[in-house]
């Protein structure tokens, strides 16, 4: 698929990897819809030439349907989809506090997965009402996944679950699709230096590091926008779950 006078939405877009997809599309020629919350979207940088960053909430119906109207309605086909937005709280099934809070479990699911699936189900709809190539596809949905649906955690519990979620709808959605020339590929990444890892002290960072395979690094948010823009362009990645980690296997903490 050509990137170039191509509209693609990107959600969880003012900061960490939505960003950096944002940009690093834009940059290949595509007119970038970044979705992402109000807030999120007031305490941002300015957004690169190419992107246009629209309030909505990944979990609400309304919001994401009227900005993939918005997406849909300009002067370039839209013909991708990247959920980029996600939440990570860590709570254990049970600790001293008592059993996990069952609300915030809830609320992981359904910004994570429930997001996702709302994102892909409205943009896909879209994406089908666009002329096909010379090969019947009309576009791509990429959804974001992380290692820990495959090795969670210690505090993991709901993070894993929603990610494991993520990860499980792929080939079933690519699947759904494939009638409308849509493909499906998901993206695992591991480690990745975002600003959520800004907490973390220098020794902190530097063992996270230390604990990938190889590169003994954390991933750059370029890194994973660069992978989102090989998929886009390679046409016969479907149904698949790519890990991007430096062959990194979490340990239990």
């Amino acid at each position: 698929m050509d990137l170039n006078a191509t509209a693609v939405l990107v959600t969880g877009a003012a900061s960490g990897l939505g960003a950096a997809t944002a940009a690093h599309l834009a940059a290949r020629g595509a007119t970038v819809y970044g979705l992402d919350l109000k807030k999120a979207i007031d305490s941002a940088e300015p957004s690169p030439d190419g992107v246009t960053l629209i309030p909505a909430d990944v979990t609400d119906e309304e919001s994401v349907r009227a900005a993939v109207a918005t997406a849909a309605a300009g002067l370039q086909p839209l013909r991708m989809a990247v959920n980029c937005a996600g939440i990570a709280p860590a709570a254990r099934i049970l600790s001293r506090s008592g059993p996990h809070d069952l609300g915030l479990f809830d609320t992981v699911l359904k910004v994570n997965l429930l997001g996702s699936f709302n994102v892909m189900r409205l943009a896909a709809e879209e994406i089908a009402r666009t002329e096909p190539d010379a090969h019947g596809q009309r576009g791509v949905v990429v959804n974001t996944a992380s290692i820990a649906a495959f090795e969670g955690q210690v505090g993991q519990i709901a993070y894993a679950a929603s990610k494991a979620g993520v990860a499980g709808m792929t080939i079933a959605a690519a699947r759904d699709l494939a009638q409308y020339g849509i493909r499906v590929v998901t993206i695992a990444p591991g480690i990745v230096d975002t600003p959520m890892m800004a907490g973390f002290s220098d020794e902190i960072r530097a063992s996270l590091a230390e604990s990938v395979t190889f590169p003994h690094r954390l991933a750059d948010p370029a890194e994973f926008a660069r992978l989102v823009g090989v998929v886009a362009e390679h046409d016969y990645l479907n149904g698949e779950t790519i890990r991007m980690d430096g062959a990194l296997r979490m340990a239990p903490r």
